[in-house]
């Protein structure tokens, strides 16, 4: 049964700035996705804005207040062979639920939807 969906839109070129700041970056993203999205060149831009847009998405999905997502460390997006998926710890750990996550990035914008299924 699904237990919540969220969706969210993330602007690229509001990401680049404010990666400006070397602080925001490792306070928001693991240093697996700081890797991730460094070995994009050019497009790690892309990369960062999908996770953030993952992040408000998982927020929205599961009523997660959004400092706890965006601070604690808790929440990473991991991509295998292409494919996105989510690890969650600590309090942000849903028992007995599967995360469902896509995202999408194209010109000026990168978007990501979550799904929680309870099982």
């Amino acid at each position: 049964m699904v237990s919540g969906i969220g969706v969210d839109l993330c602007s690229i070129e509001r990401m680049k700035k404010a990666l400006s700041s070397g602080h925001f970056r490792d306070r928001i993203f693991s240093p697996d996705e700081i890797e991730y999205s460094e070995a994009k060149g050019n497009r790690r831009y892309e990369s960062y804005a999908a996770g953030f847009a993952a992040r408000e998405a998982f927020c929205k999905a599961s009523g997660k207040n959004l400092a706890d997502v965006m601070f604690g460390g808790n929440f990473r997006l991991l991509r295998s062979d292409g494919i996105p998926s989510v690890k969650l710890s600590g309090s942000l750990e849903i028992p007995d639920s599967k995360i469902f996550i896509s995202i999408t990035h194209e010109a000026d914008y990168a978007c990501a939807m979550v799904i929680i299924e309870k099982i």
